[in-house]
């Protein structure tokens, strides 16, 4: 079973996403900061993260670019209400970003875009 981490400093977030990724058969990690991401992240071995942008203390981008460092193999999806140009996507994804998934989303988008990524190589 794939494990992802969901962070998000929103519960109601964290426990939607939650639900609907365990009902398409995926393990959770549930986070809410940065800071607790990074240090899980040390003890626990995931597939995938979501990561929202916008959180006090350390931001996603923040989070991403430190993800990023340290453990290159671990995908890392971005969900969030900001809109970004494609230009700014497409560099995001040169630099390691699995994908960018706009909120709000229904189930069928977030399990299509989990799907996808965890499928890529």
């Amino acid at each position: 079973m794939k494990k992802i981490m969901v962070v998000d400093n929103e519960p109601d977030i964290v426990d939607l996403t939650r639900t609907v990724l365990e009902i398409g058969g995926y393990e959770v990690v549930p986070v809410y900061s940065g800071e607790e991401c990074l240090q899980k992240l040390e003890k626990e071995k995931v597939d995938l993260i979501l990561l929202d942008i916008m959180m006090p203390g350390m931001s996603g981008w923040d989070v991403f670019n430190r993800i990023k460092r340290n453990n290159e193999n671990v995908k890392v999806a971005f969900m969030s209400v900001l809109e970004i140009s494609d230009k700014r996507k497409q560099v995001l994804l040169e630099e390691g970003l699995s994908d960018y998934i706009m909120k709000p989303f229904d189930k069928d988008t977030l399990l299509n875009k989990v799907d996808a990524i965890l499928k890529e190589q």
